[in-house]
């Protein structure tokens, strides 16, 4: 099964609640590389996973990955599985590697159990908003702290250059960094009409970008250096450490990225924007 990234076009943080969490407005979209391999196996004995790839550095094996824990949540009576991942989506850069692939999991398992769709996001939540978002699948927005989903139409036929930083962004320390600056709380929304448009007018933001560059001052350079390449405003992905920038199209796309690849420790890589949501075949 491919484990498909979860890329983050647009992000306007909308408030603080009591508890500390931030209220946000995005537009996340699927695209289609990098992109994890999971592979799951029945055969043996107890729940076990094993991580290997080219972005496998530092990512657990144990019960605390992702991917079993959701194998773990939907089937709590499970008695056998092995869950092979193969890393090509980098981690702490913004991209939802692990959210997707225990997306992967539970629409693997869901179809074989005949899990319901409820039951599946059910479970895909209490993971986290992002699972949830990966489980779904395709072009959607998400609000409140990211447990509302509702999906948009898809821009089409879109190439987009992703690239990562060679270092990470902890998620955290850049919502903290953000609450240190004061916010601001950001009075912008996603428009679904016209969406699409204002992507070639480099009007989209991500409100989290300045205090991830304050967590990771490496941050503004690197994006400098993608944007110089590819001649396109680039986006920050999530809390960082990756930008997505709109291309003309998959050959000048593909160019940009191999362009960046030749670089020290930068990774890039040319996709597109999944134009439907993940099936499930679920009741």
């Amino acid at each position: 099964m491919r484990a498909n990234v979860k890329l983050t076009l647009a992000l306007h943080v909308t408030g603080v609640l009591p508890d500390g969490y931030h209220s946000l407005d995005a537009l996340v979209v699927e695209v289609d590389a990098p992109s994890d391999v999971v592979t799951l196996d029945e055969r043996g004995t107890g729940i076990s996973c094993s991580v290997h790839g080219p972005m496998s550095g530092g990512v657990p094996s144990d019960d605390s990955n992702l991917a079993v824990r959701a194998a773990r949540a939907l089937l709590p009576e499970l008695k056998s599985l092995s869950i092979d991942i193969e890393k090509n989506i980098p981690s702490g850069a913004g991209l939802g590697g692990g959210s997707s692939d225990a997306a992967a999991v539970i629409r693997a398992l869901s179809l074989q159990y005949g899990v319901s769709d409820a039951r599946a996001e059910e479970v895909a939540l209490s993971l986290g908003a992002d699972v949830l978002v990966c489980l779904r699948g395709g072009v959607n927005r998400m609000e409140g702290i990211g447990e509302i989903v509702t999906p948009l139409a898809s821009p089409g036929d879109l190439s987009l250059l992703i690239a990562a930083a060679p270092f990470q962004c902890s998620t955290p320390a850049v919502y903290r960094a953000w609450d240190e600056m004061g916010g601001p709380i950001s009075h912008r929304v996603i428009e679904p009409p016209g969406l699409w448009a204002s992507i070639w007018g480099g009007e989209w933001r991500n409100d989290l970008e300045p205090a991830a560059e304050k967590v990771a001052p490496d941050l503004l350079e690197f994006r400098m250096m993608v944007e110089a390449v590819c001649g396109r405003p680039a986006i920050l992905a999530g809390s960082g450490s990756s930008y997505a920038v709109a291309m003309p199209d998959a050959g000048v796309s593909a160019a940009a990225a191999a362009q960046i690849r030749a670089m020290k420790g930068c990774s890039a890589w040319s996709g597109r924007v999944s134009t439907a949501p993940q099936e499930r075949s679920m009741t």
